[in-house]
């Protein structure tokens, strides 16, 4: 009887985009399309972006009042995600999207895609000597309560697969931990968009948040952790990258979006 020989698993063929800083229309405007090809021609893309000004995302769900309980921030300029949860102040981050077609495995399995891009995230820090946990990780081993959504920010919310800095010495409480990494979702026609954001430093509009700059003392090598984090992804996710320029026509409905809805009163006042 001949050995049987091990399947390999299929991989999908995923651009990488790597942007240079945009506006906070043009950026949830491209994350936005991306979902929309993933979804009607199977194009699975991963992205790499950060912010030409900071700049205030509303959640999905969130009430567009809301944002002037939070004075430091209300000059700035705000737009509103497609995906739900707190409040994001983009502005020293490295923002990230994984759009997936519904024909991916992972497309259905929400919080394995989770846990999967933070564990890759994890371990991309780990190369550079930092140390990021799981907050149900830390919760279960420390007894605290794991969910804490009532904040305006998200950064100061908690859930499950968002990553905590521990600080130095026995943390034992939740005030002894920082999120420093956390995403969020949105779903359409079976296709998945996840983006999230991990803090680098923290921002003249929040100082309540701090970065990695201020909890290790360090800044570290973004490429190096951007090269390493894609790869981990790609590896767990089942993914073939091919580095790729965004095309046009992505570009041309990302305008053309910004343009009609995302810059409208109507779609940021919707709540």
């Amino acid at each position: 009887m001949p050995p049987i020989t091990p399947t390999m698993p299929l991989l999908f063929p995923c651009r990488l985009i790597i942007d240079p800083p945009r506006t906070g229309v043009w950026n949830m405007a491209v994350d936005e399309c991306l979902l929309e090809e993933a979804a009607d021609e199977g194009i699975a893309t991963l992205r790499f972006y950060q912010w030409s000004e900071p700049t205030l995302s509303l959640g999905y769900f969130q009430r567009y009042a809301d944002r002037a309980t939070h004075l430091a921030s209300n000059d700035l300029p705000v737009v509103r995600r497609l995906s739900g949860g707190g409040t994001l102040l983009h502005d020293r981050e490295l923002t990230y999207s994984l759009c997936l077609p519904p024909d991916h495995p992972l497309a259905k399995r929400h919080q394995q895609l989770y846990r999967l891009v933070h564990q890759s995230a994890i371990e991309a820090l780990g190369e550079q000597e930092v140390e990021l946990l799981f907050w149900d990780e830390f919760a279960k081993q420390q007894s605290v309560a794991s969910h804490s959504e009532d904040a305006f920010l998200c950064f100061q919310r908690r859930t499950d697969d968002d990553l905590v800095f521990v600080h130095q010495g026995q943390a034992t409480t939740r005030s002894q931990t920082t999120k420093v990494v956390g995403s969020a979702q949105r779903r359409r026609r079976g296709a998945v968009l996840q983006h999230g954001a991990l803090l680098l430093g923290k921002s003249a509009f929040a100082q309540e948040l701090s970065g990695l700059i201020e909890l290790t003392g360090k800044s570290i090598d973004l490429d190096r952790f951007r090269t390493s984090w894609s790869e981990r992804i790609a590896t767990k996710v089942d993914l073939e990258l091919r580095t790729s320029e965004m095309s046009r026509a992505i570009q041309e409905k990302s305008q053309a979006l910004a343009n009609e809805r995302l810059k409208s009163t109507n779609w940021l006042r919707r709540k």
